[in-house]
């Protein structure tokens, strides 16, 4: 009678699609996924590293590693697995850090941020899978396609004068002088596939003693997507891919290499808030208040008019006055000249999302911002128009005032003080609860770095409130 051994490291059930528990995985008939798997849950146990290890699995056939890896997992977005294992690795000095992507993930959209984390030799394993073709999503043309080979995405074969020639990842990383560890492997034949045991095993031995980057290519077929069955998908990794991408150990300076030791972060909540500015001395932690309406605000104009810094002046009074806020900015390419708008929340409770679909109140300093969101404000709601745009027709069923934001400014000293000006009416007709003495501390705050001109705004704020108060609405 047969007896099956359970694999180490791995899980015993793959309790997915409801909870339900299985024995067989997600991967298609013939994927050497599961192989791999095996390989570096034994190498974990064996080495006692599996409470020090955290695989990452971006978008890709590896997906499920979570399903299948008795390890800490983390989730990452397509490509951005470098990031994530970089922020891992730089936390938690100890951790053993496994990047698992496929060619499509790794060599495509993640290609500059994998080729970033090499460079800079940051205390990662990564197991790069490349099957010539993005497998998960219905068999496009991957970076690592081999000329001539049919895709979905290719279908009379990849053409170099058209798709360009396949990228050697491996040979690519073995330009930079930062990685420890760079190794192609593949499990065509039994002694292959004992070699490849010693590269996995070699690249997490690199993280266990904490000496820096690992990079192990494994090739493999794609059963599903290439339409072959197991003999022919062994045959084309053996006779093609191998061809192609050729197998060895490209470099090895495990014995040379010293462990890199970098001092803990301190991500404690008092130090991010000394480090963003938010110590508790400048500014009071949002209050609940479920009563307090929530105002949602929209400000556009063009890049220059100080459309972001009038959403940060009244982030920082409603931050100031014990409110939940938010503020969210849109803008272009350009510095000055280019559109810009940002959304600004604040209210009594905690807030959901930043983005503003239908303001209470949208202030619009130019033309092409007015006929942009004039028509998502709220019925009821409150539209200030910086009166420099000319004639325009009010919607019904909001209150409308025209600003002389610029007559203003230039009364009250402040030529290029605009925003303010606007900001100035806001608070005055806005309803928002929010104190002059907190519009003032947050002016103060937001050109603390140009003391001069401090005093110039706060003049323009005084005399566009008082504008503000005179007006009826």
């Amino acid at each position: 009678m047969e007896k099956i051994i359970k694999s180490k490291g791995l899980y015993k059930t793959f309790p997915r699609k409801g909870g339900s528990a299985q024995t067989a995985t997600h991967y298609c008939p013939g994927c050497e996924h599961g192989v791999l798997h095996k390989l570096i849950g034994e190498a974990l146990v064996d080495m006692e590293l599996q409470d020090r290890s955290i695989v990452i699995s971006p978008v890709g056939c590896a997906v499920f590693a979570y399903y299948y890896f008795d390890t800490g997992n983390i989730q990452a977005a397509h490509g951005r697995a470098a990031a994530v294992a970089t922020g891992i690795s730089r936390t938690k000095n100890d951790a053993v850090v496994i990047a698992y992507q496929g060619d499509g993930d790794l060599a495509s959209i993640g290609l500059n941020e994998t080729m970033q984390a090499a460079n800079r030799g940051e205390k990662l394993a990564v197991f790069f899978v490349n099957n010539s073709v993005y497998g998960m999503t219905g068999g496009q043309m991957a970076p690592t396609t081999l000329v001539g080979d049919k895709t979905i995405t290719c279908p009379t074969g990849r053409a170099t004068d058209n798709q360009g020639y396949p990228l050697h990842m491996s040979e690519l990383i073995n330009q930079l002088q930062a990685p420890v560890y760079i190794a192609r492997v593949s499990f065509s034949t039994v002694a292959k596939l004992r070699k490849a045991r010693q590269a996995i095993r070699k690249a997490l031995e690199i993280q266990r003693d904490g000496k820096g980057y690992a990079f192990v290519e494994v090739l493999m077929a794609c059963p599903t997507n290439q339409k072959m069955n197991v003999e022919q998908a062994t045959e084309f990794v053996a006779e093609r891919m191998e061809k192609e991408y050729p197998l060895g150990t490209f470099r090895d300076d495990s014995e040379t290499a010293k462990p890199i030791v970098r001092d803990e972060s301190d991500y404690r909540k008092e130090t991010l808030d000394s480090l963003l500015g938010l110590d508790k001395e400048q500014e009071p932690d949002a209050l609940l208040d479920p009563d307090a309406p929530t105002f949602y605000v929209k400000m556009a104009g063009f890049g220059g008019q100080g459309v972001l810094s009038m959403g940060v002046i009244l982030a920082r009074a409603a931050c100031g006055a014990g409110k939940f806020v938010s503020w969210y900015p849109s803008y272009g390419p350009e510095q000055r000249g280019g559109t810009a708008n940002c959304a600004v929340v604040l209210s009594g409770q905690p807030i959901g999302s930043p983005v503003v679909h239908e303001p209470d109140v949208l202030i619009a300093m130019n033309r092409p911002s007015f006929e942009k969101f004039v028509g998502e404000v709220k019925p009821g709601g409150l539209l200030l128009v910086n009166d420099a745009i000319g004639d325009f027709d009010a919607p019904e069923g909001v209150r409308v005032l025209a600003v002389p934001a610029q007559e203003l400014a230039k009364e009250a000293g402040g030529d290029c003080a605009l925003n303010t000006a606007m900001v100035g009416v806001m608070a005055s007709v806005a309803g928002f609860d929010l104190s002059m003495e907190q519009f003032e501390h947050a002016i103060a705050t937001n050109f603390a770095s140009k003391p001069s001109v401090i005093e110039r705004n706060h003049a323009v704020f005084r005399l566009a409130k008082q504008w503000g108060d005179r007006q009826k609405l």
